[in-house]
């Protein structure tokens, strides 16, 4: 297989950024309307803060899953893989992480192609073969390329606004709320406007997401030319989840938008999951499959 832009992706990625910008601009104009500044001048200030937060997103992130950057002396095999792999896929070679957890999974992150870090679990490098490894390590790959770190922070970036108004707008909006319609009862309206934007971003980052992976299972297999090693490398994670301790799960389940297979939480969990079931990833594997042995 060879690599083909994924022009349903990128349609995806720009409807949902238009959507969400647009969202916001009626969204700034209510907020101001309602309570005048206070809230608005919250949200800038948190949004400064995010920018720096997503200037750093690699290292930042890398630190807060407790993984390490791991030099080609510590685990030359990994090395080799991804920069094989990332020559494959005509990226630079992205750094090389390992988190020490029993939690078999990956996960990619950077601000952009230049700036990336690609980080397994040392439970996912003892849980899979060679050729699994590939796959999984391609799909992250997948997701640098997509450039789905960037898209993903920045629309996750405008819903977390709404959430903390939501959550701190009566606190933050008190000493505003002395606008045109009337303090309190302008509050309590741009706390429920902010609900109701964070629903629908929440809803839309979530479509979005679950596509996102699709589309990187698919980028993973042009690159090894191996789909069934990634389907039986996400069989064999998906069945090793349900042996982690649930201390391990609740650590990790805040990266679940990162992770090449999230860690479920409920019913309530996987009806808005960041990702397609497993189930679906590994069909569409299987059809790449075919494909390759009847070209």
């Amino acid at each position: 297989m060879n690599w083909q832009a994924d022009w349903g992706l990128r349609l995806r990625m720009f409807v949902t950024m238009f959507l969400l910008f647009a969202l916001y601009i009626v969204f700034a104009g209510v907020i101001t309307a309602y309570v005048g500044g206070g809230l608005f001048l919250f949200a800038l200030m948190f949004g400064g803060f995010s920018l720096v937060q997503y200037y750093f997103s690699d290292t930042l992130t890398l630190r807060s899953m407790g993984a390490k950057t791991v030099s080609r002396d510590e685990y030359p095999q990994l090395h080799a893989s991804i920069e094989r792999l990332s020559q494959q896929a005509d990226l630079p070679k992205p750094k090389v992480a390992v988190v020490d957890s029993q939690v078999p999974n990956a996960f990619a992150t950077g601000r952009n192609q230049r700036n990336a870090a690609v980080c397994v679990t040392t439970g996912l490098m003892r849980t899979l073969d060679r050729d699994e490894l590939d796959g999984v390590l391609a799909h992250e790959l997948s997701h640098v390329k997509n450039r789905d770190m960037m898209v993903m922070t920045i629309a996750s970036f405008l819903s977390t606004i709404a959430f903390m108004m939501v959550r701190w707008g009566a606190f933050f909006g008190g000493g505003h709320g002395r606008g045109r319609q009337g303090g309190g009862g302008g509050i309590v309206v741009a706390i429920l406007i902010s609900l109701v934007v964070w629903i629908v971003s929440y809803l839309l980052i979530r479509a979005l997401s679950r596509y996102r992976e699709f589309a990187a299972d698919r980028g993973a297999a042009a690159i090894t030319g191996n789909p069934s090693a990634l389907a039986s490398a996400l069989l064999k994670i998906s069945g090793q989840m349900d042996k982690v301790p649930k201390e391990d799960m609740r650590e990790e389940a805040e990266m679940n938008a990162f992770f090449i297979i999230p860690i479920k939480s409920g019913v309530v969990g996987r009806l808005f999951s960041t990702h397609p079931s497993t189930e679906r990833r590994v069909e569409q594997l299987r059809q790449l499959e075919r494909e390759i042995q009847s070209a």
